[in-house]
């Protein structure tokens, strides 16, 4: 049970709670009060607020949509005004730019080509909008003739700035190929850098806007002329220079000409002059003599024009393919791409032409000279088609694209070549065998005949050309090997060939030698013929040609030498035969002759003195070139007759066969001697 006093606490202390309560419950209602009425204050004045903002609104809403309305006026109003300002100027389009186009495009590419603009857009609008205006036909009037300007500047470009490439700087550009040092490529530079971009800018406007293709005729026809100029000016330098110093020069590079200007001979290819100075140092070592005459035209004296003109030709040649070049990296720039191979099959035509043109001119001059039988003429047909082969992959590769016909035009000249050349090489052998055996035109010592000189000489021409002739003569093969020939086949052909040659040559002097009626100098003609033509096969690559075919030649000539030598021994026997021990008659020491022993002796020593000096007098018009062929056979000869007259000297020298011994002794065997020595000397 709680205590009273206790229970007192509690009771106040809860009835002051309570009270603190109704406190706060008290001040929460006029809080309440207080509040409800500043709300129902807020909702009037937000009533009221609400309704000034609509009467606002209401007022506002059609004034802004005026506002607006005006504004869109005033949008229209400057948009009318800018279209207005728009078409109007393009009825002053005419007036603005009449002078400029009047005046042209010279100096001013670029202000002339705006007002270009400014007329193609009028004529546009005028097209779209009034077709039928005057003004249409105006500003159309001027575009045309505005076009017209730039066409005519185009074509003016083009003809003053296009210069034709010198053959100094030609040379150059073909020479650099030569070189073993790496050195920086020649620039061409066909038009000056300014002109260029002016051209390309005309070009591309007219391709454009001018719908025109005329220029690019007018392009090609001067670019045309350009190169066939500067091809046709090379081919004139080479026959200046031949003409005042004999050879054509290339000075140096262009960056270097102006320091140290340098000749730099041009290489010439292997041509008619190689051959003619090996045949001058076999002169040297007594190899040519005086020769006969042949019907076929000799090959020397004529080289120095056909080689200038061989050289000018090939030059031209190699000059086509580099300015070819040169014109197409041009072209690129100028004309557009789905153009240029067209105008570049054009452009080239005029020059490209005039090669082929120049090419048939040799090649029927090659003809004509076959059947004169003038082989020095057709020699030129080797070294031009050796460097038509060897260009031709450059040449097939500038012809990418062009038509057929131009692209056919080299393997056809090439074809034309390798036919003449096969029947040149067939017309050689045959002449050299079918030679006439012409007594007038026989060398009358017995030296080295014409025919044997021209053969060989032909035949070193050859050596610079093997892989050149062998494929001409591959090319006359019907066998179907022939068409896919290896070098390896073309050499033995023209193996094959040099041998049929020296074959008929060989016979051809062996009917030749029977014109002469002494057989001795028959054989001395044979002998010198024979051992020219090995002498010839020794000194240079012939001998290793020819045995690739026939390995016993070289053995072979030397055996017919010998022969000849022997038959040429035998005419002494006719002097020696006198006083051979067999005939001679057979007497004792000390017993008196009888009259038919001194009878036989003084004709035993009239015959050898007749003999000998008959045989001197006819032997020293021979000839024998080579030096020591000619003393071995002196040599030779004097042993045996020295023996066998020192022999009878000495047998019937001192017999007293006759009361005038110096009659009949009337050389010592020392002048038999001297005498024999001087045999084949015309100087003695």
């Amino acid at each position: 049970m709680i205590p009273p006093q206790e229970a007192s606490a509690r009771r106040r202390e809860i009835e002051d709670k309570l009270k603190q309560e109704e406190e706060t419950l008290s001040f929460i209602r006029d809080s309440l009060e207080k509040s409800d009425q500043l709300t129902k204050n807020m909702v009037s004045i937000l009533s009221s607020f609400e309704s000034r903002l609509m009467k606002l609104e209401n007022s506002i809403i059609p004034v802004h949509k005026q506002t607006e309305n005006l504004q869109r006026l005033q949008e229209n109003v400057e948009k009318t005004l800018s279209c207005l300002d728009h078409v109007i100027s393009y009825y002053h389009v005419a007036s603005d730019t009449e002078k400029i186009i009047r005046e042209g495009p010279t100096g001013r590419l670029e202000e002339y080509l705006g007002s270009m603009a400014k007329i193609q857009k009028a004529v546009e609008y005028f097209q779209d909008n009034s077709p039928d205006s005057p003004e249409l036909n105006k500003v159309k009037l001027l575009f045309e003739r505005g076009k017209e300007s730039l066409e005519s500047e185009f074509r003016s470009l083009m003809t003053r700035h296009s210069k034709v490439v010198s053959p100094v700087l030609i040379l150059d550009l073909i020479s650099g190929e030569d070189e073993l040092e790496v050195q920086e490529e020649v620039p061409l530079e066909h038009l000056p850098e300014g002109v260029l971009q002016d051209v390309i800018r005309i070009s591309r406007w007219l391709v454009e806007y001018g719908r025109n293709q005329d220029f690019m005729n007018v392009y090609y026809q001067i670019r045309s002329s350009q190169l066939d100029r500067s091809i046709k000016g090379l081919k004139e330098h080479f026959r200046k220079s031949s003409s005042s110093s004999g050879v054509p020069y290339s000075p140096a590079i262009p960056n270097k000409r102006k320091d140290t200007p340098t000749k730099k001979p041009i290489k010439r290819p292997g041509t008619i002059r190689k051959a003619q100075n090996l045949l001058k140092q076999y002169s040297q070592h007594g190899l040519d003599g005086k020769k006969g005459g042949s019907n076929l035209i000799p090959l020397e004296g004529r080289d120095d024009t056909l080689d200038v003109e061989t050289d000018a030709y090939i030059h031209c040649v190699s000059a086509f393919v580099k300015l070819a070049q040169s014109e197409y990296q041009l072209l690129m720039d100028v004309i557009p791409e789905h153009h240029q191979k067209k105008t570049f099959d054009s452009l080239i035509q005029d020059a490209l032409d005039g090669l082929m043109l120049e090419g048939e001119n040799i090649v029927s001059a090659a003809r004509k000279a076959i059947i004169r039988h003038d082989f020095s003429a057709v020699l030129t047909v080797f070294p031009i088609l050796r460097h038509l082969k060897q260009t031709k992959p450059e040449f097939d590769q500038v012809l990418q694209g062009t038509a057929a016909s131009t692209k056919n035009k080299l393997p056809g000249l090439i074809t034309s070549m390798e036919t003449v050349g096969a029947k040149a090489l067939e017309d050689f052998a045959d002449n050299i065998k079918n030679d006439p055996d012409k007594e007038y035109n026989m060398p009358k010592d017995g030296t080295v005949h014409e025919l044997t000189s021209n053969a060989i000489l032909f035949l070193q021409q050859l050596l610079d050309f093997q892989e050149t002739a062998g494929a001409m003569l591959a090319s006359q093969e019907t066998s179907s090997s022939a068409t896919s020939y290896s070098s390896e086949f073309s050499k033995r052909l023209l193996s094959t060939y040099i041998c049929k040659v020296l074959g008929n040559l060989q016979l051809n002097l062996l009917s030749k030698s029977k014109v002469y009626e002494d057989p001795a100098l028959s054989a001395i003609f044979l002998h010198n013929n024979y051992n020219y033509i090995l002498k010839a096969l020794e000194k240079s690559e012939l001998i290793q040609l020819v045995a690739v075919t026939q390995k016993t030649a070289e053995r072979s000539y030397r055996e017919h030498i010998e022969q000849q030598i022997q038959t040429y021994q035998r005419s002494w026997l006719k002097v020696t035969d006198y006083i051979a021990e067999k005939n001679l008659p057979v007497f004792q020491p000390g017993v008196k002759l009888r009259d038919k022993e001194r009878q036989m002796i003084k004709e035993r020593f009239k015959g050898f003195n007749d003999g000998l000096e008959e045989l001197c007098k006819i032997q020293k018009a021979w000839a024998i070139p080579d030096m020591e062929q000619r003393d071995k056979i002196r040599q030779a000869q004097k042993n045996i007759v020295r023996e066998t007259y020192g022999a009878f000297l000495h047998r019937y020298g001192s017999v007293p066969f006759t009361k005038n011994p110096e009659k009949y002794i009337k050389y010592r065997v020392e002048q038999v001697g001297d005498m024999i020595d001087r045999l084949f000397d015309t100087s003695a």
